[in-house]
């Protein structure tokens, strides 16, 4: 597999130094990504990176996952416009040990071959550097002038903010600089990979080595575009925040549905971005999309594929089964099996009410209940009503009797009762 066509056909090479497909293209090297360790979960924002050490893997190549322990501390001015909060070691590792095992259900870390990945954190290599000894080393082969040029700097400190930049962020792209440096002359790194944001910091370490080990040394960078939504909003985010890879952040169900209600157009570019799917494949689900597009079928693909890659198999399926709950036939079985979490996150923004359970353990009417201890219907006769209809349901069993006791032997997950008015509106009833 030919990597950097690989990427091209993918929509995922943004810009490439002269040589290194030629480069890549002699025999297995090493390429590295960074990933600040800001938070003990990787979001989908950090996927495109991730897929890239996949790719880099797949081509018979060694990723190396850096940790940024060291830059993390600091933060990187570009794209930002202020600094970031400093981080102590404790939280650093914690954090780089929570990375690592996402990373693993995407690279291989533990197999005896010789292009198994590696994780490196640039503060084992930094902590004991004294700054005497970094600004004679490395500061004096990049200029400035040269720093100056960057488009992170210039941002900044062009910005109406007035916040500036401080030194430790003005030194960031040195540090970078010499993670690359570092890795060049330890483990064989000969291509750093990232966003387009980050060209200017890598570029400053190819440059780098260049001035400190000659200009016949080779180092290559390569960056790949920032991922956008057809309708110009910010990808990865949703009205309560970042897409996370932990569950305890992102229910395996949220997830799930975040990629499965993409816009068609989106699809079409995240399926070749976030999955190892091959071309002729994807091109033939396409087709299917375009003749029935109704059934989504990109979104259904691209939603299985990151859950099974993220998650797991059983918690894809999970996912279908928590989505039939509201748009499909699931029966009370089907409801009882869904743990908490996603119970929740289905039913995310219906009305809420709380009511005893100490009034439920003795046992409480249902016209009691869902009129006067809770708002599901305006009066007891309609309520009434509607029973004789046919049009209530109780944890998605039909409910044919309004004067029926309800207990807390109803209750799922020993905590909650789902009350079902017609088709489409559904109340969740909490018992305190």
């Amino acid at each position: 597999m030919n990597f950097v066509e690989e990427l091209k056909w993918r929509g995922m090479i943004h810009d490439i130094m002269p040589g290194a497909e030629e480069y890549l293209q002699k025999g297995m090297t090493s390429a590295y990504i960074g990933f600040d360790p800001t938070a003990d979960s990787l979001h989908i924002g950090h996927l495109v990176g991730v897929m890239m050490l996949k790719h880099f893997q797949r081509a018979g190549h060694r990723p190396i996952a850096l940790i940024g322990g060291a830059t993390g501390m600091i933060g990187d001015p570009s794209m930002k416009s202020a600094e970031r909060k400093l981080l102590d070691e404790a939280t650093l590792r914690h954090y780089q040990e929570c990375i690592k095992k996402q990373l693993a259900r995407f690279l291989d870390f533990d197999s005896d071959a010789p292009n198994a990945a590696k994780m490196v954190n640039n503060y084992d290599w930094m902590k004991n550097y004294s700054f005497l000894d970094f600004i004679r080393d490395v500061g004096k082969h990049i200029t400035v002038n040269y720093m100056m040029a960057k488009d992170s700097v210039k941002k900044r400190l062009s910005s109406d903010s007035n916040v500036g930049m401080s030194f430790t962020e003005f030194s960031y792209q040195l540090l970078q600089g010499y993670d690359f440096l570092h890795l060049y002359q330890n483990e064989g790194c000969r291509l750093q990979m990232g966003g387009s944001d980050q060209w200017g910091n890598i570029t400053t370490g190819t440059e780098l080595i260049r001035r400190t080990l000659g200009a016949e040394a080779e180092a290559f960078a390569l960056v790949c575009p920032l991922i956008t939504k057809a309708d110009g909003g910010k990808f990865g985010k949703t009205e309560s925040g970042n897409v996370w890879l932990d569950r305890r952040y992102t229910s395996p169900y949220k997830f799930y549905q975040f990629w499965l209600n993409v816009s068609d157009e989106d699809a079409g570019k995240y399926i070749r971005i976030f999955t190892a799917l091959p071309q002729e494949e994807i091109e033939a689900i396409e087709k299917e999309q375009a003749e029935t597009p109704h059934l989504r079928p990109l979104q259904k693909r691209l939603a299985r594929e990151l859950t099974v890659m993220v998650h797991s198999e059983e918690d894809y399926n999970a996912a279908i089964e928590a989505s039939n709950i509201l748009f499909g036939n699931a029966t009370s079985d089907t409801l009882k099996k869904i743990d908490e979490d996603t119970l929740l996150s289905v039913f995310e923004g219906v009305p809420q009410f709380d009511i005893s359970r100490d009034e439920l353990s003795a046992g409480i009417k249902a016209t009691d209940l869902f009129v006067e201890k809770a708002n599901v219907f305006s009066s007891k006769g309609e309520m009434r009503k509607m029973v004789q209809n046919g049009g209530v349901s109780i944890n998605k069993e039909k409910f044919a009797e309004p004067e029926a006791v309800i207990t807390t032997d109803s209750l799922l997950n020993g905590k909650y009762l789902l009350v079902q008015r017609g088709k489409k509106n559904y109340f969740l009833l909490i018992a305190k």
